[in-house]
């Protein structure tokens, strides 16, 4: 007889879960304090870019892994589904202002001491005005550098969702919404606890941080691919979607107020917006929305078993769609080994994974 898993929280990490359970043929069940849109998770208003590189420079080295790995896997993880999703791999692009050259050789210097193998052959070069003119015609007569970091990629952060759901309810799992669930109230042979926020009861160190986003429509900028601005005091970036649809967004307060975003927020965040390109000035405001991360001490993911029933997977903070792949892969794993054996030896198996540093008890 299959397990009988229960899965808490329907973000994005609990339905990738929830979707690879189900299809390796576990009996699944999906509790939600929200409802099936998704809304009520920070992955409903993320940019979603898989963006290892331009990570690295702000990051710790593993989530920088994660997140290579994680990119391998997004294409496997959006072909098995039976709606389509939007992903692109066609690089980012990194500009700045004149005044803020010393920003970008702080960040080409951080890009140069990485480790090579985290960089990659050619991954990361830096082009003329006229090579990024070729890459963005829009930004081509704006700004007379970038640097270019080939291979990372995005996708349509609702769309996945929407597609994940409709996995779920395919697959005839047992989705519970509207239902705030704590894992000693639910009768499952596994609990997987991915409620982010949710689980502070149970994971008293772990904090809320918000990020504030905008969403506006255009028809006459033309991006292709996510770009991102350095700025001293206004970093930018900008990841465009189907539709003429931009998803921008910079701020990160260690807060957990989730009230909308303040004034002063909206109008830094929008006037950085237009000093990439006068055209967003006449570009539609579809949405200004603020949600609070799940972040740990470090702000760094973990995997926890507590010698029972219960796995508890949390702390992805702002890295959620760039590491989310790798992280499962590792719950997964987790889950076969203690369902088979229980806790014989499982240090020296954690250390022999792939990322054994997600690993707590």
């Amino acid at each position: 007889m299959s397990l009988n898993i229960a899965v808490l929280g329907a973000g994005l990490m609990g339905r990738l879960l929830a979707v690879e359970l189900a299809r390796a043929g576990y009996r699944v069940a999906v509790h939600e304090r929200g409802g099936p849109d998704g809304q009520t998770a920070a992955a409903h208003i993320a940019a979603a870019m898989l963006a290892p590189w331009a990570e690295s420079v702000v990051s710790e080295p593993v989530i920088v892994e994660l997140g290579r790995a994680s990119l391998e896997r997004w294409p496997r993880i959006i072909a098995a589904l039976s709606r389509p999703v939007f992903f692109q791999q066609a690089g980012t692009l990194v500009v700045w202002h004149p005044q803020d050259r010393d920003q970008a050789a702080q960040f080409s210097a951080r890009l140069r001491t990485l480790d090579p193998a985290l960089r990659g052959g050619g991954r990361v070069r830096e082009v003329s005005g006229t090579e990024l003119q070729t890459l963005e015609p829009a930004l081509g007569q704006r700004f007379a550098q970038g640097i270019y970091l080939a291979g990372e990629g995005q996708l349509d952060n609702r769309g996945l969702l929407a597609a994940l759901l409709a996995q779920l309810e395919a697959s005839e799992v047992a989705l519970h919404w509207h239902t705030e669930t704590a894992p000693d109230q639910v009768r499952a042979d596994w609990i997987l606890d991915c409620r982010g926020l949710g689980a502070k009861p149970e994971w008293r160190t772990l904090r809320g941080v918000r990020g504030e986003v905008v969403r506006v429509q255009s028809s006459e900028v033309g991006l292709t691919r996510p770009v991102r601005l350095l700025h001293p005091r206004y970093p930018l970036y900008i990841a465009p979607k189907p539709g003429g649809i931009y998803v921008i967004g910079a701020t990160q307060i260690e807060t957990e107020d989730t009230s909308p975003a303040s004034v002063r927020s909206a109008l830094e965040l929008l006037s950085a917006l237009y000093a990439v390109h006068p055209a967003f000035g006449e570009a539609r405001i579809l949405e200004l929305a603020a949600h609070c991360r799940p972040a740990l001490p470090d702000n760094l993911p973990e995997i926890r078993w507590d010698g029972g029933r219960l796995i508890q997977v949390n702390g992805l903070y702002r890295h959620g769609y760039l590491i989310a792949p790798a992280v499962m892969e590792a719950t997964l794993a987790l889950l076969r080994r203690v369902a088979e054996r229980g806790g014989a030896d499982l240090e020296s198996w954690c250390a022999a994974q792939p990322f054994p540093s997600l690993y707590r008890r």
